[in-house]
């Protein structure tokens, strides 16, 4: 069933990054909507794993070899599996260490005509910053090192954050790249677009900034960029000189939205790189960006749900729009193990996010169809009925309940969201509770700590899946009472 006419416009990833010392938490905020077609969403706990000396590596959507490491991370991996072969660029990872990545698409870039066609790294890049990288720094300076070596293959912003420090990286088709990192005190938001203008050529140790050597001298050798004054970079614009189409109305009104709810009022700039915000942004801010059809204001094309948001006119600028397949928000704690990733598919406005203890040793039954190395040999190449509808699967559930909620959506979603409200309350209330008890087990048993963590994601993860048939069921008896009632003759002479 298709709601959402298809589009190349369409792709609309939407990432809030919220800076630690801007954050009601203190720690830093990440929130991500991954937007694709024709996609079935599932999460994997990948365990570390050890690689026997002169192993490669290699993805289905590049040609680069790539030397393995001794030793990989594990890592949570929300894989968005599609027969599309455009999909593979939109899984989320988030690893062992507390390192989320997730990335929006910035296509098109300009590209040297006739440039030559090279050994390259596409999807690869995340999944390799997730296995390697410690840190968020550590993660910019593996992904850089690799654009370097091998080359990239797209146009794309990757967000790579931990609990104290926020990057964007922006790449291009080639060899070149910025990265800038998030100012402690200041929020940003993304649609798919590239936010890095200026470049601070000074931070040559790199503080806050990594950019390729020749960023600036190679756009002006192909004509993308003319300094003001020869000789000079100091006005050199990223965004302007590597971008192109990037302002579409589709990133226009989403960023409007976002800033909107950020900032309190939209910025003069839709594309500054971030701003400080007026008062802490927490957890809740995020959601309700990530959840946003801009209800009650000018961009709200549903009229406060007089008709769906995720239909007909206006329906693809939203920011929760028809195309999420879902939508994550990363609540970094101070111990890795307790950070709690939330998940919410496919819709994050009529679906819960459910809270993932990074500290777990498998994933909740039926949220992973397969074991992690399955998963990831046949990644670029699924199965017909991996597509398939299977009650045994989680996703469906949750994509059921939005399939009701997409023919009546004024009149499903308000009792929807307040039963999921409450729902999230209770898991909120109850992970301080958890997490003393974690605390308490790590100290004897950190294997009995770890199953801890992993029985009470699971139990969240069930208790979400039987509200989903709970709805469903519920949604279906509404509706046979509604057309058992109806009498079209009714009034007839």
């Amino acid at each position: 069933m298709e709601f959402c006419p298809e589009s190349p416009i369409q792709f609309n990833c939407s990432c809030v990054l919220v800076g630690k010392d801007a954050s009601a938490t203190g720690r830093v905020i990440l929130g991500h909507n991954e937007d694709d077609y024709h996609v079935v969403a599932q999460v994997y706990h990948v365990p570390r794993k050890k690689h026997l000396p002169g192993e490669t590596v290699r993805f289905g959507d590049g040609d680069a070899i790539i030397p393995q490491v001794e030793e990989t991370y594990a890592y949570h991996w929300s894989e968005m599996r599609s027969p599309n072969t455009a999909m593979p660029y939109s899984d989320t990872f988030v690893n062992e260490w507390g390192v989320a990545v997730v990335s929006d698409s910035c296509v098109p870039c300009r590209v040297p005509e006739g440039r030559k066609p090279e050994a390259s790294i596409g999807y690869g890049l995340r999944r390799l910053v997730a296995e390697r990288a410690k840190t968020a720094r550590e993660g910019v300076e593996l992904a850089v090192s690799l654009v370097e070596q091998f080359g990239y293959r797209s146009a794309r912003s990757y967000e790579i954050a931990d609990k104290d420090e926020a990057w964007v990286l922006q790449v291009v088709q080639g060899r070149h790249y910025a990265a800038r990192r998030v100012p402690d005190g200041e929020v940003l938001y993304i649609p798919n677009w590239y936010t890095i203008h200026g470049v601070d050529w000074n931070d040559t140790e790199h503080k806050n900034w990594y950019f390729s050597p020749d960023l600036a001298e190679y756009a002006a050798r192909n004509g993308w960029y003319r300094p003001a004054e020869e000789g000079s970079f100091a006005d050199f614009d990223f965004a302007a000189a590597y971008q192109e189409g990037g302002d579409r109305p589709v990133n226009i009104v989403r960023a409007r939205g976002a800033w909107r709810l950020l900032l309190g009022r939209v910025p003069e700039d839709l594309k500054l790189f971030s701003a400080k915000p007026p008062r802490k942004i927490g957890v809740e801010d995020v959601k309700r960006i990530l959840r946003s059809h801009y209800e009650g204001t000018e961009d709200d094309a549903a009229r406060r749900y007089g008709c769906n948001p995720h239909m007909g006119e206006g329906s693809r600028f939203t920011i929760c729009s028809c195309i999420t397949a879902e939508s994550c928000v990363v609540a970094f704690a101070e111990t890795p193990a307790l950070t709690r990733v939330l998940r919410a598919s496919p819709l994050p406005c009529v679906s819960p996010y459910v809270p993932w203890y990074l500290g777990i040793s498998a994933a909740p039954e039926g949220y992973a169809w397969y074991d992690p190395e399955t998963a990831q040999q046949t990644h670029f190449h699924p199965a017909g009925d991996d597509f398939a509808y299977r009650p045994s699967r989680a996703f469906w559930a949750f994509q059921t309940v939005r399939y009701f909620t997409e023919f009546d959506y004024g009149g499903t979603a308000g009792p929807i969201r307040a039963s999921i409200r409450d729902m999230e309350r209770r898991w909120d209330a109850e992970a301080e509770t958890e997490e003393d008890v974690w605390k308490r087990l790590a100290q004897a048993s950190p294997a009995a700590a770890e199953r801890y963590l992993t029985d009470c994601t699971a139990a969240k993860a069930r208790q979400a899946w039987d509200w989903a048939n709970a709805t469903i069921l519920r949604l279906g008896e509404e509706r046979i009472a509604r057309n058992a009632a109806f009498r079209p003759d009714e009034g007839r002479p």
